[in-house]
């Protein structure tokens, strides 16, 4: 052991300045070595001597950096990489406990042991080594530094309620990972501080908890190694760690050690426990407050005086025991297991077979195992460096840059850059050993710039998973209560401070769904303050916006563009529906009643554009009695109304009455009483929701689709909403109510009471098949009966001299005809157009009396048997062949009116004038009329004839005559009518 003119301890608990006073200590002398234990620690105290001193004069030596400059005075190392016999005038140790760690006890040790300084030396570390120090160090002099603050135990806190400015401690990097995820989750991100990462990570990383972007630091007992910290508190995850063998608590020094992180300067700390650890007793608590802690008595040994004769020579040194009772021989090393692993290797031994070759081996063991791979594999690649050493003399160079290549990649995740940044550890200390690389300057500069190309990427990846900057961002920017700027573009996101906080849709603010816990509050309380003057500016922008921009939805929404802003509520009445805005309470009140107004007048506008007749008919003031009270009616139902729910009142209407409500556009239909320019799909669409907001109810029902004749019928939907449509239900199908006028006109002119068969003009415009025809129109009242019969051809038609078909015989039988029909697209009817429209006092046809039944008919121009027809055929297709092909059976259906055979209609018939039957008096039943196929002999069954094709049959009426009234000559049947009486 060597001695030096002065030697210091100074010793006490954490946040005493030790290294602080070592520094200026230093400072103090011309040359000078400072040994740390983590070279996170000696990089920091390396800035800030740069910073003091500048980097000409300052080197910094580890495992795996190495900066020298030509004028090097003072040099900061990690202790393992102190240089030795270097005369400086200042030699200090920082963490000197560290004498009694198992793995690298044994290095401390040696120092304390060997290393002086020419003028003065410094031994820095905890009060328990003062025995150890006292017992192997004559002459030497202790100096006790108190803590500058005090440090209190605050006992057991979750992790959510730590308070800022925390350092939460876990033993492994599982555990670490964990905890910080859950610190971004609840708190809004975290420091991550690892003695594996590199120091560029660690320095990046330690940034971010001290300029305030995060409040907490996750990290492992690495903290404890004397790295400086505005931490307030520590909380330990676990009170036990691995330490490489075996799982173990840790000792009340230990946790000393780390707990004294909290507080700096004169800041008071704390120090506690979170998670699944358990409290500490209140013994250990105490010895951690009071700093006292039991005396270290052994430290670890490992010989320095070793012999390079051979390899066995070599283990044999390594393995010695001490002399001093206050040493301990260390355990096994990994570079001593790892030389014992290549001493088996038979090429080895035929190298090592001089002092050099086997020094030479010692230092590639000496490599550190950073990639923590498996024994055999670690020693598999040490003992090919040494076999390029000793038979080249250097690494090659491709193979060196080979290695770096497969590491020199930045994607992946956060274990997967930890795995290549450790890889590339391995290799950057090859490069730091002089003489093993051909260009040492190269592959250094190489391997630092690969590090720190992975030290970034892993510290993006940490604070990408870890830290939400958003959050973060607008907590720093809350605490310092400075006004936020906010953004929104044109899609409505939000950004506070250029950090996305959600969307701003319509004038309601969605967070970002994302967001949760405190972060969510943070964003809450964040865009509140910075969105204020955002609604106002907004509300001044939809107040003059056009109505092109808002519209209402089916069920009463009203939206602004894609952002819904209100919606409509019932009113007064059907036509003045009342607006709920959406708008945030935190908008205002002048926000919120700037929406309304707005929204207000864009729906008075449309319902005064899209009802403008009912308006109009609603204001004018000339209409009078009854007249006036219809138009109520007619407005009250939003211009359609059913006529079998307003017959009398309809019945009651003079012809001036009339007039003056057709003038404002209403028609009388046979079936309903309305307004065809509401029939239109906006006012449609609007009146549905008019209508259902007005009924309270809770789902509204949508409008069918528009430039349809029928659509299927919706039985699940409420009463009266065909009718709102626009539409009558009829059967399976639902018929527009203007195209059913159309078809009522039609049917005025058939046979109701005999039968009659659909006509092409009735496919056409319901664009219905034969079958969905038959279907409506039993939806109408009507029975139909289906029959077959053979097909009559055009070319078997007789015709007559001037190439027309007879007058009793059709060319197409109607239901074949309307198969090849398409449906035409109905035309607009105008009021007048309404056969049904007949004049007060006239025979009328409701919706619930006897279907329309027409004329007598002309007698059938001939009465010729079927035989005589069918020979006139033939004699016409005589060039056809001779063999008669069966005849094509088509299907066919009769339609009669089919509520006057039901009891209780008689009354209904005398009243239209018509008996009870196709003939009163009973006579013709079952005659065949017409030349077409009568089916079954006899007549079908009830005894009314099969009609075929035929147009129609003679009706009489066993009703005696009643007084006639005047015919109005304003009637547009008038004529028609004439013509009937003057025909009787």
């Amino acid at each position: 052991m060597t001695t030096a003119s002065r030697v210091v301890a100074v010793l006490g608990p954490t946040n005493t300045g030790k290294t602080h006073y070592a520094t200026d200590r230093m400072l103090g002398y011309r040359t000078g070595v400072m040994g740390f234990p983590l070279r996170l620690l000696a990089r920091e105290v390396y800035d800030k001597i740069v910073k003091l001193r500048g980097p000409s004069v300052v080197a910094l030596v580890t495992g795996e950096e190495r900066i020298v400059p030509p004028r090097a005075q003072y040099w900061i190392c990690t202790v393992e990489a102190m240089p030795e016999g270097m005369g400086c005038d200042f030699l200090a140790i920082d963490e000197i406990q560290l004498c009694a760690d198992p793995e690298r006890g044994h290095v401390f040790t040696d120092r304390l042991l060997r290393s002086r300084g020419m003028k003065e030396t410094l031994f820095l570390g905890a009060d328990t080594m003062r025995g150890p120090i006292a017992a192997l160090v004559p002459g030497v002099e202790f100096v006790r530094r108190e803590r500058m603050s005090e440090l209190v135990y605050a006992g057991s806190k979750k992790i959510s309620r730590m308070p800022p400015r925390t350092a939460i401690v876990g033993f492994s990097v599982d555990s670490v990972y964990a905890i910080a995820e859950l610190i971004r989750r609840q708190k809004g991100g975290a420091a991550v501080v690892m003695g594996a990462l590199s120091p560029r990570t660690r320095n990046a990383q330690v940034a971010l908890y001290q300029n305030g972007e995060v409040d907490y630091l996750v990290a492992t007992d690495a903290i404890g190694m004397g790295l400086n910290l505005d931490v307030d508190h520590v909380a330990f995850s676990a009170t036990s760690k691995f330490d490489g063998r075996r799982m173990r608590p840790l000792a009340p020094n230990e946790l000393a050690q780390i707990a004294g992180r909290a507080g700096r300067g004169m800041s008071h700390g704390s120090f506690g426990v979170t998670g699944d650890a358990r409290p500490l007793e209140e013994g250990v608590a105490q010895a951690i407050m009071d700093h006292r802690f039991t005396p270290l008595q052994k430290l670890n040994w490992r010989s320095a005086d070793l012999r390079f004769g051979s390899i066995d020579a070599l283990i044999h040194s390594l393995e010695a025991s001490p002399s001093h009772e206050v040493l301990l021989k260390a355990r096994e090393a990994d570079d001593l297991m790892v030389l014992k692993s290549l001493a088996q290797d038979g090429a080895i031994r035929d190298r090592a077979t001089d002092a050099a070759s086997v020094r030479l081996l010692w230092d590639v063991c000496r490599i550190p195992d950073f990639r923590g791979i498996s024994h055999a594999e670690h020693a598999s690649l040490l003992s090919g460096i040494y076999g390029y050493l000793h038979q080249g003399g250097v690494v090659p160079d491709d193979w060196f840059a080979r290695q770096i290549r497969r590491i020199d990649r930045t994607e992946g995740d956060i274990d997967t850059l930890s795995k290549r940044l450790a890889f590339i550890r391995t290799w950057t200390y090859v490069a730091q050993r002089n003489g093993w690389l051909r260009d040492e300057s190269h592959w250094r500069e190489e391997t630092r710039t690969v590090e720190d190309r992975l030290s970034d990427a892993l510290h993006a990846r940490l604070t990408q998973r870890f830290v939400d900057r958003r959050t973060s961002v607008l907590l720093r920017r809350l605490k310092q209560k400075e006004a936020l700027l906010a953004e929104v573009n044109d899609k409505g996101e939000v950004t506070v401070e250029g950090e996305f906080v959600g969307k701003l849709e319509g004038f309601r603010f969605s967070p970002d769904k994302t967001a949760q816990g405190a972060e969510a509050k943070a964003l809450k309380s964040a865009s509140l303050q910075a969105l204020a003057p955002q609604y106002h500016l907004r509300a001044d922008r939809f107040y003059n916006a056009p109505d092109t921009e808002i519209d209402f939805t089916d069920q009463g929404g009203l939206m602004w563009g894609e952002h819904a802003v209100g919606k409509l509520v019932a009113g007064a009445d059907a036509l003045s529906p009342q607006i709920e805005v959406f708008v945030d309470e935190t908008a205002g009140p002048d926000v919120a009643q700037k929406v309304e107004r707005r929204l207000q007048h864009f729906i008075s506008r449309k319902v005064q554009a899209l009802f403008e007749p009912l308006i109009a008919l609603q204001k004018d003031e000339a209409l009078t009695g009854l007249a006036r009270g219809f138009a109520f009616r007619m407005v009250e139902a939003l211009g359609i109304l059913p006529r079998a729910g307003v017959a009398q009142e309809v019945k009651d209407l003079d012809q001036d009455a009339r007039g003056a409500l057709r003038k404002h556009g209403i028609r009388f239909g046979q079936f309903t009483i309305f307004m065809p320019a509401l029939l239109k799909p906006a006012p449609t669409r609007l009146r549905l929701l008019l209508w259902s907001l007005a009924n309270g109810l809770q789902e509204f029902p949508e409008a069918p689709p528009p430039g349809l004749v029928t659509v299927p019928s919706m039985p699940e939907a409420p009463e009266g909403y065909d009718t709102m449509a626009g539409y009558r239900a009829a059967g399976q199908r639902m018929i527009r109510i203007d195209m059913l006028e159309r078809l009522a006109d039609l049917l005025r002119n058939e046979d109701s009471r005999g039968g009659f068969e659909a006509k092409p003009d009735m496919l056409s415009i319901t664009g219905m098949t034969l079958e969905q025809f038959a279907d409506l129109m039993q939806g109408l009242g009507y029975r139909a009966e289906k029959g077959e019969r053979a097909k009559v051809k055009a070319v078997d038609a007789v015709v007559t001299e001037g190439g027309t078909p007879a007058a009793d015989q059709p060319v197409m039988d109607a239901a074949a005809e309307a198969e090849n029909t398409p449906a035409a697209a109905p035309a607009e009817t105008t009021p007048d157009e309404a056969a049904a429209d007949v004049p007060a006092g006239t025979s009328e046809i409701v919706d619930e009396g006897v279907a329309p039944v027409a004329a007598e008919p002309a007698e059938s121009s001939a009465d010729e048997p079927i035989a005589e027809t069918a020979e006139a055929e033939t004699a016409v297709g005589a060039a056809a062949d001779a063999t008669v092909e069966e005849p094509e059976i088509e299907v066919f259906y009769t339609f009669t009116w089919g509520r006057n055979t039901r009891q209780g209609n008689a009354g209904r018939g005398q009243r239209r004038g018509e008996g009870r039957g196709p003939k009163a008096d009973g006579a013709g039943r079952g005659k065949p009329r017409g030349g077409k196929p009568q089916g079954k002999p006899g007549g079908k069954k009830g005894g009314r004839p099969d009609r075929g094709g035929d147009k129609g049959s003679k009706t009489y009426s066993a009703r005696p005559p009643k007084k006639e009234k005047q015919i109005d000559p304003d009637n547009p049947f008038a004529a028609a009518l004439m013509g009937l009486k003057q025909g009787d």
